[in-house]
C-alpha cells in the first residue's frame, strides 16, 4: 500500500500564509496593469490608478507619522467624495479600519458610533467639519481640503509594505440596532475580496463598465462595489448623493455596470433621463430591493435603460448573498419576486429552536460563506446570538420552494426599510415613551410609493393637548430625520391588538391600517 504522509502543523501554517490575499495586493495589480486608466472621477476631476496609488500611499505615511498602525480605527464623516475613496484604499493598504459614519444620525447616535470604535483620527469634509469638531475629545481631526492636501504633500509617495492579513478588518459599517443604537459591523479584507468575487460571478461586468457611487459610502451597496470596481480596474464615478439630473447625464455618457436605484429614487431618475432626450450609453444591471418597488415600475425602468432589474436580498453583514442571483428581465412585470441563492454560500432555514425546517415551511435564514462580516464591534452579546451554532442568523424568514427558489415571508425582528435605510421601530418607540403625556406607543410600517416603507406611530396619550407635531419634534431631537414617523395617530388603549402576554401585535395593527380601521 502507498505510504501515507502526515502534514505537519508547520506545513499548515505555511500553506495558510501562501493562500492569503489582500485588497492592497489586488489594487497594486490594477495599478500595474493600467496605471493610466481612470480610477476615480467626480465632476471634471479625475485620478488615474497611478495617481490614486500615490495619494493613498501619502495618506498611509501620514497616518504612520501619527502613530496609526494596523488594526487602529480612523473615522470618516463626509459625504461621498474622492478623498473618501482614498481613505478606503489607504486603510486597505495599511491594515487600518475605516469606520464609516452616517452623517444623517442625530448627535447622540453619532457620539455612540464614534466612541464605540475609539478612533485615532477623524477625517471630515468641510460640510461636516463643525460636527466633527464637537468630538475632538474622542480623537483629533483632519478635514478634507487644504489641511488634508498639506498633510499628503508632506509625505513620501513610496509604497508601504503590505503587512496585512486576510482577516484584518478594513471597514466598519453601522447597522440599526433592535433596541435603538447602531451596531458596528466589522468587514474584513477576506470578506470584501469574497464580495467582489461574488459580484464578478453572479453579476459579471467588464473593466470598461463603470460604477457610480452615489449611495452613501457608509452603506455596503457603495463600499463593496467600490472595492470590486478598483480590483477589476474599472472607474468609480463619485457623486455627492442622489442628484437625478447629474446621474442621468452620467448614464447617457458612460457605460455602467451595476447602477443602484432605490425606492424613492426611480421616478426622479426616469424623469431626468427622459429630459436628456438621449439613450443610456450602456447599462448591465439596474436596481436593488425589488420587493419595495411597484412591479409596473420595475418593467418601466428596465425598458428605459435596457438592463434587467436586480432581485436582491443581502445585507451589510453578508454582502450580496445570500440570495441575489436572480434578475428580472427587461420589460417584465414579475409575477413573483422569489429569490435565487447566491453563489459560494450555504444557507439553511431553521425554526425557533434552530432545527432545520422542511421545504415549504417558513424558517429563519442562516448562512455560511466567505462574504460574511467578522462580527459586531465590541458587542459580544449580539455576536453570540447571531452566530450561534456556527451560522450567521439573519433574522429574516423564508420558505424554500420545490424549484429551490426562496420566498421572503417576513422579518423575525420587525424592521422598516425606508429608501434603503433600516429603521427599527423600537428606537422610535423608546423616544416617544420618554414623553410623560404618552401612556403607550407602537410604530409600524406603511407602504409608500416613494420610499417603499415609512414609519407610522400609534400613540395612547394621557393628555388630550398633546399633538402629533410635538411628538415628531421630540423624535427630531433624538433620532435621524429619516426615522421620524410620517404620521402620528392617537388611539385608545383597547384599539391596539395585543397577544395573550400583552405584547402589541404589529402585523394585526398593519392589517387594521390596510383595512382603513386605523
Amino acid at each position: 500500500m502507498p505510504q501515507q504522509h502526515a502534514v505537519s502543523p508547520v506545513d499548515f501554517e505555511l500553506a495558510r500564509q501562501a493562500s492569503g490575499l489582500t485588497l492592497g495586493a489586488l489594487f497594486a495589480l490594477s495599478v500595474r496593469l493600467g496605471p493610466g486608466r481612470i480610477a476615480l472621477q467626480q465632476g471634471e476631476r479625475q485620478l488615474s490608478y497611478a495617481e490614486l496609488d500615490e495619494r493613498s500611499n501619502r495618506l498611509c505615511r501620514y497616518w504612520m507619522s501619527r502613530g496609526i498602525a494596523r488594526g487602529d480605527r480612523v473615522a470618516v464623516l463626509a459625504e461621498n467624495c474622492m478623498e473618501y475613496v482614498e481613505v478606503l484604499v489607504a486603510a486597505a493598504k495599511l491594515g487600518v479600519i475605516a469606520a464609516c459614519q452616517n452623517w444623517r444620525l442625530a448627535e447622540r447616535e453619532l457620539y455612540h458610533c464614534l466612541s464605540l470604535v475609539t478612533p485615532k483620527l477623524i477625517h471630515a469634509s468641510a460640510r461636516h467639519a463643525d460636527i466633527a469638531a464637537r468630538y475632538a475629545g474622542l480623537a483629533p481631526g483632519l478635514s478634507f481640503g487644504a489641511d488634508y492636501e498639506a498633510a499628503l504633500a508632506g509625505q513620501s509617495a513610496a509604497a508601504v509594505p503590505d503587512a496585512c492579513e486576510p482577516e484584518d478588518g478594513v471597514v466598519i459599517l453601522y447597522t440599526s440596532g433592535t433596541t435603538g443604537m447602531p451596531k458596528g459591523a466589522l468587514i474584513s479584507q477576506r470578506a470584501e475580496i469574497a464580495r467582489a468575487q461574488n459580484q464578478m460571478i453572479d453579476l459579471p461586468s467588464t473593466p470598461d463598465e463603470h460604477f457610480v457611487a452615489w449611495a452613501p459610502l457608509f452603506h455596503m451597496v457603495s463600499t463593496d462595489t467600490v472595492f470590486m470596481t478598483l480590483i477589476q480596474g474599472a472607474k468609480v464615478i463619485v457623486t455627492d448623493g442622489f442628484d437625478a439630473p447629474a446621474l442621468a447625464r452620467i448614464a447617457v455618457r458612460e457605460r455602467l455596470a451595476r447602477f443602484t436605484l432605490m425606492p424613492g429614487m426611480i421616478t426622479p431618475f426616469l424623469d431626468a433621463l427622459r429630459a436628456t432626450g438621449q439613450p443610456v450609453a450602456g447599462m448591465r444591471w439596474v436596481g436593488v430591493m425589488a420587493d419595495l418597488v411597484p412591479r409596473e415600475q420595475i418593467a418601466e425602468v428596465t425598458r428605459l435603460v435596457g438592463a434587467p432589474y436586480l432581485n436582491t436580498f443581502g445585507s451589510t453583514e453578508t454582502g450580496l448573498p445570500p440570495a441575489t442571483r436572480h434578475t428580472i428581465a427587461v420589460g417584465q412585470v414579475p409575477a413573483s419576486l422569489n429569490k435565487v441563492q447566491s453563489s459560494f454560500c450555504r444557507i439553511k432555514l431553521v425554526d425557533a429552536d434552530d432545527r432545520e425546517v422542511a421545504d415549504g415551511e417558513p424558517g429563519e435564514l442562516a448562512m455560511r460563506g466567505p462574504t460574511l462580516f467578522s462580527g459586531y464591534w465590541n458587542n459580544p452579546e449580539a455576536n453570540a446570538e447571531d452566530f450561534r451554532g456556527g451560522w450567521f442568523h439573519m433574522g429574516d424568514v423564508f420558505v424554500r420552494n420545490p424549484d429551490g427558489t426562496l420566498s421572503f415571508v417576513d422579518r423575525c425582528k420587525y424592521l422598516i426599510k425606508s429608501g434603503g435605510e433600516n429603521i427599527y421601530p423600537a428606537e422610535i418607540e423608546r423616544v416617544l415613551l420618554t414623553e410623560p403625556r404618552v401612556a403607550d406607543a407602537v410604530v409600524i410600517r406603511r407602504p409608500d410609493a416613494r420610499w417603499g416603507e415609512v414609519p407610522v406611530a400609534y400613540v395612547v396619550r394621557k393628555d388630550a393637548t398633546l399633538s402629533g407635531q410635538a411628538l415628531i419634534e421630540l423624535c427630531r431631537a433624538h433620532i435621524a430625520g429619516y426615522k421620524l414617523p410620517k404620521e402620528v395617530h392617537f388611539v385608545q388603549d383597547d384599539f391596539l391588538p395585543r397577544s395573550t402576554t400583552g405584547k402589541i401585535m404589529r402585523h394585526e395593527l398593519e392589517k387594521r391600517m390596510r383595512e382603513g380601521a386605523a
